[in-house]
């Protein structure tokens, strides 16, 4: 029984390797071998006890050189690490002994081609494979390794694997990439940690650095998401006296991170049905991620293609090179006044910080006098506040250049740069007021203002209104209040970001959680859509709108204070694998019918006439009970009660959601935001986006394929595949023909909200049959393409987060 379980796995086996490349036939399957021991390298391998990984001679492809090396078992072609890169076999007599606890790689004159370096010794030595893919010597018995292939890694990162630098091995471990996809020697590009200043993780070509992942800033790359959990893999990053270093955790799937010839990084993980690698993510991801494509002072923003500028107060070096894209010269100041004769900072806000390697930056773990200890130090570029890993805040100042920044809207950091007083006069006059005048008398000064231009708005609106219903009724909160909490502004406690700027979490000295919108410089969504959102905002109650708490007014500082919303937005669960299931059917339909409940409120119910032109599935807030509560309010306009339609020239809103009419010719109208719900309400029912939905017949949008699938008979396939049969054919059908009622492409076809919100609430009710919707024409697309882009317009169009606010 023995020999026949033995022949069937050979068997098996040597039909996998022809699979691989050219790999010589083995005759054993054994996962270690003890010290003393010897394995003829042609005929004999080590598979890990759960036949996970290979470890044997292989020929890669094209090649007439022999390597040691470890692959996946069964997934064809995928070598993860290689002993002997810089020393190849040319023929297959090999002999691997293991002799005095390290492990020889021999040739057939017995030369050594490669060997481990066990640095201490062990009674009972054993080499062994395991199932991670890590070949390690130990104790026979023992879990210390005295050598891990894992501290000496190839090209590949896999689970459990560590880059970067530890006091137990000091050893600062690194990917080095092969030479061409069939010669394993060592390459030209390494991936490592950065550990000459902030920590970060780099890319080089030799010397030179190609590609940077921003500093460590506390609990997250700058200019990157904080690291989390996700379904496939979880990223982890140690920051501490023992180690620097990043490494993966993997969920059940195979995933890895490898370093190909090019220099690109390539996140995958095994999808097994479709036998293949899967993408997650590619760096660089576009030109703005070449390390220094702006030069130093330069800042890149990347829409559809890169696009350099000079930071606040310098101008390009070489403008002829600028005005054909040719950036790497840099900027230099306008004004090089800036060694104390009356210099200051100007906030540059969701930057990836520049570099900070080496000479470039200096930490110091006090926060205090942080722009004074700057602004004293005519060497001091700029500076930053940071989280410390062992909590707290830090001060991050720059010196010598400001290279390799680049605009990141979602997860930026703030940088402060330094400018000379020429720059301070003509664009920061109110910081010149600050100085010159009391904090208190400011506030005061500040308040008074933005409540002479709410009542003066709100009389122009309303007509000749008494004095005591304009006022504003809305607490006015303290700055240091809000400071307190939302921890300083804590990194940690950010929940989102919009087009108005970030959102914090917090909590009132009462227990009372908060969510704070933060003004953001630059934002495009200013001092206007902050009085406009007050001035709503503040005049609204009801179940289904999110309820403004107050304001805080202080120097610069504009925010928002509303109430929390502890399970984020309609999107963090709709468009999410995980969290979509549970959204079952009934709860789908109350959030419908609770946002139809709060537009129809804006639009006839409330004391004004409102229509909030930017309603999205991001914009709306689901409480603890997961009650759905519409958002923003910064795009929104009042109509006077005779007016139905008007017209603009700033189109603002969110591309997907915007009906045609209003995205085309700026018209807007009641029924641009029953556009904007039919939107919504296909998504919901679909678990789809509209924007960048993709097909493989076709290439509609989510609207138009809804439409098609309508007209065919066909509709109940658009429903999310997670609600299976637990919905009435004839509510999803009614909720569908709902949905694109609402997107028609005249405006005076689609319904009012107290028409849509009665279909929706009223069974078996007659409906009209939808005609063809808005945008129905087929789009091109490209191939490679990623169907969840989007793509910024010049027509001040806003995007937002989707995060709890």
């Amino acid at each position: 029984m023995g020999e026949l379980i033995y022949r069937f796995k050979l068997s098996a086996f040597l039909f996998l390797l022809t699979t691989i490349a050219v790999f010589p036939t083995k005759s054993l399957a054994i996962d270690s071998i003890n010290a003393g021991e010897s394995i003829n390298g042609s005929t004999q391998i080590l598979i890990s006890a759960k036949e996970k990984f290979v470890l044997g001679i292989f020929t890669p492809q094209g090649s007439k050189f022999q390597y040691l090396g470890i692959w996946f078992n069964n997934i064809p072609q995928t070598i993860v690490w290689v002993a002997n890169r810089d020393n190849p076999l040319v023929n297959s007599s090999a002999k691997l002994e293991f002799r005095r606890g390290n492990i020889v790689l021999l040739n057939e004159t017995d030369g050594i081609l490669w060997s481990s370096t066990s640095p201490g010794s062990a009674e009972k030595p054993v080499a062994q494979l395991l199932d991670t893919g890590n070949w390690v010597v130990k104790e026979s018995g023992s879990e210390d390794y005295l050598w891990q292939s894992f501290d000496y890694p190839s090209d590949t990162l896999l689970p459990g694997m560590k880059l970067g630098w530890s006091s137990k091995t000091r050893l600062n471990r690194k990917l080095r990439s092969w030479k061409s996809s069939n010669d394993p020697s060592f390459g030209d590009f390494t991936y490592s940690v950065d550990l000459n200043g902030l920590p970060q993780l780099v890319t080089r070509k030799g010397p030179i650095i190609t590609y940077r992942g921003g500093p460590w800033y506390g609990n997250r790359f700058s200019g990157s998401a904080p690291l989390r959990d996700t379904a496939v893999y979880s990223p982890k990053f140690e920051y501490t006296a023992d180690e620097v270093t990043y490494s993966i955790v993997a969920s059940s799937l195979i995933v890895k991170l490898a370093l190909d010839a090019a220099g690109t990084l390539h996140q995958v993980y095994w999808d097994d049905g479709r036998k293949d690698w899967y993408p997650l993510y590619t760096l660089p991801g576009d030109r703005c991620d070449d390390y220094g494509l702006c030069g130093n002072f330069g800042i890149c923003t990347f829409s559809l293609t890169p696009q350099c500028n000079c930071m606040v107060g310098f101008e390009p070096k070489s403008p002829d090179d600028w005005k054909r894209f040719r950036w790497t010269d840099g900027c230099v100041r306008k004004d090089n006044q800036t060694c104390r004769n009356g210099e200051g900072f100007k906030r540059i806000r969701s930057v990836k910080l520049p570099d900070s390697s080496g000479y470039l930056v200096n930490v110091n773990t006090s926060i205090v006098d942080c722009e004074a200890a700057c602004l004293n130090n005519c060497s001091c570029l700029a500076y930053g506040i940071m989280e410390l890993s062992t909590g707290g805040y830090g001060c991050v100042t720059w010196f010598k250049q400001l290279i390799d920044a680049r605009f990141v809207p979602e997860n930026g950091q703030d940088i402060y740069v330094r400018v000379a007083v020429s720059e301070l006069d003509s664009n920061n006059r109110k910081l010149v007021i600050a100085v010159s005048v009391s904090v208190a008398s400011l506030i005061g000064f500040l308040v008074l203002v933005v409540c002479f231009i709410l009542w003066r708005r709100r009389k122009n609106v309303r007509g000749e209104i008494h004095n005591q219903e304009n006022e504003v009724e809305m607490p006015l909160y303290d700055f240091s209040t809000i400071e307190i909490a939302t921890n300083n502004f804590s990194f940690s406690n950010k929940i989102g970001e919009g087009g108005f700027g970030p959102v914090y979490k917090g909590k009132l000295p009462c227990g009372q959680e908060i969510a704070v919108k933060r003004l953001a410089e630059g934002s495009g969504q200013g001092q206007s859509e902050f009085k406009n959102e007050v001035l709503l905002i503040s005049q609204l109650q009801h179940r289904n709108l999110v309820k403004l708490l107050g304001f805080c007014i202080h120097q610069e500082e504009t925010l928002l204070v509303y109430e929390y919303m502890p399970n984020k937005s309609l999107d963090n669960f709709l468009f999410d694998k995980e969290r979509r299931s549970s959204l079952n059917w009934q709860k789908r339909l109350d959030i419908i019918i609770g946002i139809a409940r709060g537009l129809l409120y804006l639009h006839r119910d409330s004391r004004l006439r409102i229509i909030h032109r930017d309603l999205k599935v991001s914009n709306i807030l689901l409480d603890n009970e997961m009650n759905p509560k519409i958002s923003d309010f910064g795009m929104a306009r009042m109509f006077p009660e005779d007016q139905t339609m008007t017209k603009t020239q700033r189109v603002v809103g969110t591309f997907g959601y915007m009906s045609p009419e209003y995205a085309l010719d700026g018209c807007f109208s009641l029924k641009s935001d029953v556009f904007s719900f039919g939107v919504i309400l296909l998504e919901i029912v679909s678990g789809k986006k509209n924007r960048g939905f993709v097909h493989p017949d076709h290439q509609l949008n989510l609207l138009g394929h809804a439409w098609k699938l309508w007209d065919e008979g066909n509709a109940l396939e658009l429903m999310d595949a997670t609600l299976e049969d637990e919905f009435q054919p004839s509510e999803a059908l009614q909720c569908i023909q709902i949905g694109l009622l609402c997107v028609q492409q005249d405006p005076d076809e689609r319904p009012t909200m107290w028409s849509v919100l009665s279909m929706l609430e009223t069974e078996n009710m007659l409906l009209s049959p939808p005609r063809r919707p808005g945008f129905y024409t087929e789009r091109m697309i490209s191939k490679t393409d990623k169907s969840s882009t989007e793509i910024s317009s010049s027509n001040e169009v806003t995007f937002t987060l989707p995060q709890g606010r």
